[in-house]
């Protein structure tokens, strides 16, 4: 199997050329499957309530345990990439995914659907699609900003397509055989995966910084050690292990940057509270329609819509925060985009009729598409690229933690006052909060640090200033093995 060193791995200087557009495509395709599928399972709310007579609340948790493993994953994704490479992380989690919808068109109980479409089919999309975006990495150089942007139309391509072919064959066929069906067209991700042939880089670049961060000296002290049976010699043992998980979760899940890089904790915090009401209305918004009197195939439209209109604007929006005049500012941009998602839902509590639920999604989709294309953009402004991966991983199980615990919070309050405003207005709230302690945060931070550097210009040379302006992060570097990150791109 592909080690480390080969994680990303074929011929001498692929990047940018050649065979890395197929690798795009494929890239293309994989986040279609994989992060656009969770949005039709609204489309199947109503047929899966009547068929195991399951509440809202009880409902809502097999997509919401989806999209949480879908994120949460991606530190255990990391060391199967780290351990085995992209593709094969890639083809596994198409395998997984498969066998999880599979399995769950033979469910007798809601339950057994936490179990099979949740977790196994959730845990295969996120081997898919992070380890599909990690391939980027390695195959794109100078391109690397474009690939991501059109990597990630294939969401909003997911978002198009995924309602109109559920209500299309659940009326045909039903449920059961729908995801049947499914299960057999999330195999294609093996497909995508086996196009995403390893890279061999530069020799000698990665294989010696890849080996596993040993102290110099302590293979010697444990020989010494190991010879005799002293009790000292189980304390070193246990000394050891403590060290080790504790540079696993110090690599994997950076606490060390959360508690000393302000700006990290400050987005970290304002998103894991944002993602409480972030995915409501993809999980309620068909089901609300269908409730106030629209027909099926109009409301699973809605979302379709949603999608339609990402396609075009995200990477308007991607080049937009591209631009020099919003560089350091791209958080202000975010803080707006999320706050108008918040405002939005305001529409849908207004009336419920089609044409006003079409402006909805157009407004909601214009904003969701800025937080999209800014989301793992405004991570990197904040976190140094040597540690990116770290902090993504702490990052996204912390999001997904809200992301669990949100759409089955609010169905509980859909169930005891039977009134489907609630949901958005709980979106609004969780949204518009978190806009706003993001933005004002920033802005008391960015004031802060102004006042730092015009206080430091009158005691230190301009060189030195220059260096003392990061304290925190050679800190952070300092505390843990300079390792290299193989996950390049997000």
């Amino acid at each position: 199997m592909f080690q480390g060193e080969t994680a990303g791995c074929s011929t001498a200087k692929p990047q940018d050329q050649g065979w890395a557009w197929m690798v795009l495509l494929a890239a293309v395709v994989l986040q279609g499957l994989t992060l656009g599928f969770p949005c039709c399972i609204g489309v199947f709310f109503t047929d899966l309530q009547h068929e195991f007579q399951a509440s809202n609340s009880q409902t809502s948790w097999f997509p919401s345990i989806m999209v949480a493993v879908l994120h949460g994953g991606g530190p255990l994704c990391s060391i199967l990439v780290k351990r085995f490479g992209c593709r094969f992380a890639v083809m596994l989690g198409g395998l997984l995914s498969g066998l999880g919808m599979v399995s769950s068109s033979f469910c007798k109980s809601i339950s057994q659907l936490y179990l099979t479409a949740g977790l196994i089919t959730g845990l295969g999309s996120c081997f898919s699609f992070q380890a599909g975006v990690t391939v980027l990495g390695y195959y794109f150089v100078r391109w690397q900003t474009l690939a991501n942007a059109v990597a990630s139309t294939g969401v909003s391509l997911g978002f198009t397509l995924w309602p109109l072919l559920s209500q299309y064959l659940l009326d045909e066929m039903g449920w059961r055989n729908t995801f049947l069906i499914f299960g057999g067209i999330l195999l294609n991700c093996c497909v995508c995966g086996a196009i995403m042939r390893p890279i061999k880089l530069a020799s000698g670049s990665l294989p010696q910084s890849v080996k596993p961060e040993e102290e110099p000296g302590s293979r010697a002290e444990e020989v010494q050690l190991s010879s005799g049976a002293s009790p000292y010699h189980s304390m070193f043992q246990q000394h050891t292990r403590r060290t080790k998980c504790f540079q696993m979760l110090q690599k994997y899940l950076a606490f060390d940057i959360f508690c000393q890089n302000k700006g990290y904790q400050i987005y970290t915090i304002g998103v894991t509270w944002m993602m409480m009401g972030f995915a409501l209305p993809h999980v309620y918004l068909v089901p609300y329609a269908i409730h106030s009197g629209v027909e099926e195939r109009k409301a699973a439209l809605l979302i379709s819509v949603i999608g339609f209109i990402n396609i075009f604007i995200r990477p308007l929006t991607g080049l937009l925060s591209g631009h020099r005049l919003f560089t350091g500012r791209r958080i202000y941009l975010f803080s707006l985009a999320v706050l108008l998602c918040g405002l939005s839902n305001f529409i849908c509590v207004i009336s419920a009729e089609f044409s006003v639920l079409i402006l909805y999604c157009i407004i909601l989709s214009i904003a969701m598409s800025g937080v999209g294309a800014l989301t793992f953009q405004v991570l990197m402004d904040v976190v140094d690229m040597d540690r990116f991966s770290s902090a993504l991983g702490l990052f996204t199980i912390l999001e997904s933690i809200t992301l669990l615990i949100g759409p089955p919070l609010t169905g509980l309050l859909v169930d005891i006052t039977s009134d489907f405003h609630y949901v958005f207005y709980n979106s609004s709230f969780f949204l518009i909060s978190a806009a706003l302690f993001m933005g004002l945060s920033f802005c008391t931070l960015e004031k802060k640090n102004k006042l730092r550097e015009e206080s430091k210009t009158h005691l230190h040379s301009p060189s030195i200033y220059q260096y003392s302006e990061t304290s925190t992060e050679p800190k952070a570097e300092s505390q843990s093995p300079p390792a290299v990150e193989y996950i390049t791109s997000i």
